[in-house]
């Protein structure tokens, strides 16, 4: 198995590809720098939002795993590859990690993961999507920041549901060296926290008052207090 990762080198991306490596597949980075091959990874340059460089990157690769986001153009790069695996005939599985809500919520950044996920469904490639939660890591960077102001924000009625980005990296490994599977159930952390909690374990502020997983959802086992623990 020849595969290709997007998102190589960042939180995804560096926990999952020693896996693979380690499972003894051939991995390829695409990245938008020149890098050497270190530890047996390769690295090919290319940018999915520009679209260059996606076909030399596809070149013998079997299996895509697309772990890539920002803060936008997630469906303009979805598109993009999608598109240039067609091309390339030889890919018969891509697996993407997506979020939870992405088809509900009604806002830009979910709606760019709804459409980036039909990007891949209509790629003519069998596939497999994965929605996570907000990983720990982010939640924590996004209270941190928020519990520096006097008076914090807590929108009733907001829950989150943070997952360990490891045991996200682990489902993902699962699914890369599985068969397609198409919209798998998400992956949700073990408990449920108001906004006000989670800013409460990082510091304590004055709150000014203002979706959970679907049903079915697989849930992590290591939790916010856990990961805190750590770090």
């Amino acid at each position: 198995m020849n595969i290709l990762v997007t998102g190589g080198t960042g939180t995804l991306g560096t926990l999952v590809v020693p896996e693979l490596l380690a499972a003894g597949r051939t991995v390829r980075v695409l990245s938008r720098h020149d890098r050497p091959a270190t530890d047996g990874v390769q690295y090919v340059r290319g940018d999915l939002i520009a679209g260059s460089g996606l076909t030399e990157a596809l070149d013998g690769i079997d299996t895509v795993l697309h772990l890539a986001g920002g803060a936008k153009g997630d469906d303009t790069a979805a598109r993009h590859l999608a598109d240039a695996m067609a091309l390339a005939g030889g890919v018969r599985h891509v697996v993407m990690v997506s979020v939870i809500g992405a088809d509900t919520m009604p806002l830009g950044w979910f709606r760019a993961k709804r459409d980036a996920e039909r990007a891949i469904a209509d790629s003519g490639v069998p596939w497999t999507v994965l929605r996570a939660a907000q990983f720990h890591t982010l939640v924590r960077t996004m209270a941190g920041k928020l519990a520096k102001l006097p008076v914090v924000p807590d929108p009733r009625g907001l829950r989150f549901e943070p997952v360990d980005p490891r045991e996200v990296a682990d489902r993902l490994l699962a699914l890369t060296l599985g068969a397609p599977a198409g919209l798998v159930p998400d992956l949700a952390g073990p408990r449920a926290y108001t906004f006000a909690d989670l800013l409460r374990t990082v510091r304590r502020r004055p709150a000014l008052p203002l979706p959970l997983a679907g049903p079915g959802a697989m849930r992590g086992t290591r939790t916010w207090e856990e990961f805190l623990a750590e770090h």
